[in-house]
């Protein structure tokens, strides 16, 4: 545990010494809470985060109200592609300097953004009530909105599972590069291997047989390897105009609603709600995380 977890812990600690806790915490009905969708990766640099806002916004385009989390281990950056820097994130929840409610950014078209929230693993470490605590702020959350999009790590993180088990539907993405299909294959084979289902998007492609390509090539090696069915929701295509809108700090769906990728991603939402809407939700997001930081890690 790194020094500033320590510190963190015992600040939050400390407060329970001298503040009153509910022993109750409250919980949300059955039918109230967001459908959650977690994006991860390989390897970094294949565009995760990106996709990761301008879905949120895609979604909201919809008539959803949707909140997004940068649970990016480390390399939270939602915020600054989105034109502003956060300096309150989930840390300052953790210590008890701030309320979860006074962290969330309006981010662009009526998405609200959640920084540091990579922070959840360290919840495991913490006292009983600080966690009671924690998710009683975290819970309410999913009443106010109809959609969560969670941006995760990179790699083998043992965090990603988690996210991943606890979400309704999981993006791993891809690039042509072959060090990003050889990371996603490692990655895959590590959740899949857990049981954990998990959908497949090819970024950044140059065609759609080239996606094809990518994507039959990692479903054939996890089936034979694995034994596993890894299915698609898709690609999106390379457009330049998604790197002129990073360089803009803007999202390419609000910089340059009509160009290619734009239309992907409004594709790519659909083509989700629709797999969503086939999927009974059974809880809500948090119960469930809070639940696999529970077991024992493998």
């Amino acid at each position: 545990m790194s020094d500033q977890a320590h510190l963190l812990r015992g600040m939050m600690e400390q407060r329970f010494i001298v503040e009153p806790f509910h022993e109750t915490p409250h919980r949300l009905e059955e039918t109230s809470f967001a459908r959650t969708i977690t994006l991860a990766s390989g390897k970094g640099g294949v565009g995760k985060s990106n996709i990761a806002l301008n879905l949120a916004i895609a979604l909201a385009q919809q008539d959803a109200s949707v909140c997004l989390f940068d649970a990016n281990d480390g390399l939270g950056n939602l915020d600054l592609l989105c034109g502003f820097s956060c300096y309150w994130n989930f840390s300052h929840v953790l210590s008890g300097a701030r309320e979860l409610s006074e962290i969330v950014t309006e981010g662009p078209c009526g998405i609200h953004l959640i920084p540091g929230m990579s922070e959840l693993k360290e919840l495991s470490s913490y006292s009983g009530k600080v966690k009671d605590e924690i998710y009683w702020q975290l819970e309410p959350i999913e009443q106010s909105y109809d959609y969560l999009v969670i941006d995760t790590g990179t790699g083998l993180d043992k965090n990603i599972g988690k996210l991943i088990a606890a979400s309704d539907i999981s993006l791993m993405v891809a690039t042509p590069e072959p060090t990003s299909i050889a990371d996603t294959y490692a990655t895959l084979k590590s959740l899949l291997g857990e049981k954990k289902q998990v959908h497949l998007l090819v970024n950044q492609a140059e065609s759609s047989h080239q996606a094809f390509s990518i994507t039959e090539r990692l479903q054939h090696t996890t089936k034979v390897f694995v034994h596993a069915e890894v299915p698609s929701v898709g690609f999106l295509p390379f457009d330049t105009h998604v790197k002129q809108a990073v360089l803009q700090q803007q999202p390419f769906l609000e910089a340059f609603p009509d160009c290619p990728a734009s239309a992907s991603i409004l594709q790519l939402s659909r083509r989700l709600k629709s797999l969503l809407a086939q999927i009974a939700p059974y809880q809500s997001f948090f119960p469930r995380f809070r639940d696999q930081q529970s077991r024992k890690s493998a």
